[in-house]
């Protein structure tokens, strides 16, 4: 059922540029961070983060497929010990692989994050699949599918609204029973994007929430997991582009990190407050 919902993305986006005035069009170039945030969550510190997406754009709609990765200073990280001295240390980058589609301002896509701990690549484990025989998860990536849309193409506002929610990999909850089950973690983002064009200058304000019972979000019912602010100062050259950025965001819901692995350095308790904040540069070709 995945694989024919993919199929059908694909033929759907490819008829629809097949008809469009469009062209060719790539994004390419990386980041220097000092910390590593995603989603209200501290997940790492100084990291360098490569991106390229290659596809077609048209004045109403775009086909992307994207490979991001983030390869930190801290990506060597050893497992908690689990109470009965198992612990064991690996470099483990993260390599993310995407394919978006947009058209009049609405977006769907599909995400697939993948650490490169040794496990499955691909994460299409059912629920009793999660678990291998000695009850260690079979994998640690995971899958999500999202929709949203952008209020600037018919309102002229740079606004929007994404909704994120993973459909295989690692990601479960236990039951009343104690039975691992399928979380379908789910984050839904508000965004908004303030730019003083004269001064190259914008301002990014986001607010993420994660509706249902969660242990990626930290949450056991519906909470708000990321307020979130950026500023973003860009130059423009002839064959490339600079921003120097900073961002701060808060998670009022707290993390669980009782499961996840952490920084070897020694600066988990970074992982586990609720504010954190970084500074980056980035290049864009």
């Amino acid at each position: 059922m995945k694989k024919m919902l993919l199929a059908a993305l694909l033929l759907v986006g490819c008829a629809t540029l097949a008809k469009a005035d469009v062209e060719f069009a790539y994004d390419a170039g990386a980041e220097i961070v000092s910390a590593y945030l995603w989603r209200g969550q501290y997940n790492g510190g100084l990291s360098f983060q490569p991106d390229l997406e290659i596809g077609y754009d048209g004045d109403k709609t775009s086909l992307r497929v994207g490979v991001w990765a983030n390869l930190g200073a801290s990506d060597w990280k050893f497992k908690k010990d689990n109470g009965e001295g198992v612990g064991y240390t690996m470099f483990m980058p993260e390599v993310d692989v995407m394919l978006n589609y947009s058209f009049f301002g609405a977006s769907v896509g599909v995400n697939h994050y993948y650490y490169c701990d040794g496990s499955n690549f691909l994460s299409w484990q059912r629920d009793k699949d999660l678990f291998d025989e000695d009850g260690n998860v079979n994998t640690t990536s995971t899958t999500e599918v999202w929709a949203g849309y952008s209020f600037e193409h018919f309102f002229g506002v740079d606004a929007y609204i994404n909704w994120y929610t993973n459909v295989a990999g690692n990601d479960f909850v236990w039951d009343e029973n104690d039975n691992a089950k399928r979380a379908w973690s789910t984050y839904i983002e508000l965004g908004y994007n303030y730019t003083w064009d004269n001064l190259g200058l914008t301002l990014g304000a986001q607010v993420g929430i994660s509706p249902w019972a969660s242990d990626l979000y930290g949450n056991g019912k519906f909470a708000v997991t990321n307020l979130s602010l950026k500023l973003d100062k860009e130059w423009e050259f002839d064959a490339l582009s600079l921003n120097l950025f900073a961002q701060g965001c808060l998670n009022p819901n707290g993390i669980n990190k009782e499961n996840v692995y952490i920084n070897a350095a020694g600066d988990d308790k970074l992982y586990l407050q609720k504010l954190n904040g970084c500074i980056g540069l980035g290049i864009w070709f």
